[in-house]
């Protein structure tokens, strides 16, 4: 085992205000290092911009870094994330196909606010003003604005009421077939890991996806994540075991965004070391070279 840090835990999915998270990439890699991290991947949705940021601050802190983007992708009406990591950000194709990803979920995002503000005090201003510049705007950041106009609560409400799929306001967005996903994860020098498949719908699961996700190159599955239940982690596991996919764990992390804590679930080494050995789009930055 070289490079990074085998001792200390590894978390190898978190996200900034360059998407839905609510800090800064290089103030995730702070909280990383306070939380007791050896390695940390940045995972946003469907970008790259923080990066740069998040690997000066893990140079300065003497953090491993490992970046990394979640793929939105859909199968049916389910929605499935891919984590990609390592990947070549100069690969044309991969990067087209998450910018129109990001602006079709600004069109969603626009047309929701639209027809929310029709009965709630909410405007597009008001989400723009949640969200840095060049951020993925989302559903999180309507959901923080309607948190700041005292509609509800906090995120957990916006997404249980006026923003679920149930809530008479959902629209949904363009996003490739995973297949699609991972095949350009892949010819971007990039691993590919199954985000938490045991929650949203259940979609990388269903009707048989697995085997075929694994057929176009599917390299790992997330099993250690708090959307994952028991049962769903057992099936993981012999999933993982009869096709020898790498295992991961991560927090998820959005800072004030959700309550999931960085490190509450990690990454064995040895896993890790699968990733940067079969990985040749990007190179991470390894705190111990």
């Amino acid at each position: 085992m070289t490079g990074f840090d085998a001792h200390l835990p590894i978390d190898l999915h978190t996200h900034s205000n360059v998407s839905d998270g609510t800090e800064r990439p290089a103030a995730v890699i702070r909280a990383a290092a306070d939380a007791g991290l050896g390695t940390i991947a940045l995972t946003d949705h469907d970008t790259w911009e923080g990066w740069d940021e998040a690997s000066a601050a893990a140079r300065q802190l003497g953090i491993s870094f490992i970046p990394g983007v979640e793929f939105s992708t859909q199968v049916e009406y389910a929605s499935v994330h891919v984590l990609g990591y390592l990947v070549d950000r100069n690969h044309e194709e991969l990067f087209v196909t998450m910018k129109e990803v990001r602006d079709s979920r600004l069109t969603r995002a626009e047309r929701m606010v639209e027809r929310i503000g029709m009965d709630f005090p909410i405007t597009w201003q008001d989400v723009l003003g949640e969200s840095e510049a060049g951020a993925t705007i989302g559903r999180p950041h309507i959901a923080d604005a309607l948190v700041r106009r005292g509609i509800v609560a906090d995120r957990n409400e916006a997404f249980a009421g006026i923003l679920n799929w149930r809530g008479g306001y959902y629209q949904p967005h363009h996003a490739p077939h995973p297949v699609a996903a991972i095949r350009l994860i892949k010819a971007a020098g990039g691993v590919a890991v199954l985000a938490h498949p045991g929650s949203r719908g259940r979609g990388g699961l269903r009707d048989g996806n697995l085997p075929r996700l694994v057929e176009v190159g599917l390299d790992g599955v997330e099993i250690f994540h708090r959307e994952n239940d028991a049962e769903n982690r057992a099936l993981l596991h012999n999933y993982a075991n009869q096709w020898d996919l790498i295992i991961t764990g991560s927090s998820d992390y959005h800072g004030d965004g959700k309550d999931n804590r960085l490190g509450e679930n990690t990454t064995e080494p040895e896993q890790l070391q699968r990733i940067i050995d079969r990985a040749s789009g990007t190179d991470p930055y390894l705190a111990r070279s």
